[in-house]
């Protein structure tokens, strides 16, 4: 984000907003929609870089189309190494172009992602998601203490657990 609200202070936009984001398939970006629903004829919408507008090349030619009909103009910093102005012919045509290579560029990451994931499973190999917090020494000295008559929720807090994490822990481990 700090990048994005440099760039735009240099690109001196009058209105800079934050949170632009790509963020996932279709989530709603209030801040950005915020900033499109303000913009007017003449005003221009100015983005650090392609992929903040959207995910797909559809959308993120939709978007340059609505801004179009209202008589805004779109302008991205950050593409190719300078900066495009997506009102003009030329840059349209440049916008179009690179909105279509970032979205390929997206589906073969995910593509890489799933293949990655797909490997390491049939290899039986460990998928590296979180590791658990507490040892299996710590558990089976919880499911002792509260075997001994000490209050659950004592124990997990001497453990700086949750009780829940304690009795999910306890249960898993086989009373």
């Amino acid at each position: 984000m700090t990048v994005e609200v440099g760039a735009q202070s240099v690109a001196s936009s009058s209105t800079c907003s934050g949170g632009g984001g790509g963020g996932g398939g279709g989530a709603r970006r209030r801040e950005f929609d915020t900033a499109l629903d303000a913009l007017e004829g003449c005003d221009t919408l100015v983005v650090t870089t392609l992929d903040r507008l959207g995910r797909s090349t559809a959308n993120m030619l939709e978007l340059a189309e609505a801004l179009r009909t209202r008589g805004a103009a779109l302008r991205v910093l950050n593409l190719g190494g300078g900066d495009v102005d997506a009102s003009t012919p030329m840059g349209g045509m440049v916008f179009t172009v690179m909105a279509a290579l970032a979205e390929i560029e997206l589906a073969i990451k995910r593509e890489r992602i799933i293949d990655s994931v797909n490997k390491r499973r049939a290899a039986g190999k460990d998928l590296s998601g979180r590791r658990p917090q507490f040892t299996e020494s710590q558990v089976l000295n919880a499911r002792r203490l509260v075997n001994a008559g000490e209050s659950a929720t004592q124990v997990a807090r001497d453990l700086s657990m949750s009780r829940a994490t304690s009795y999910r822990r306890i249960s898993a481990l086989g009373a």
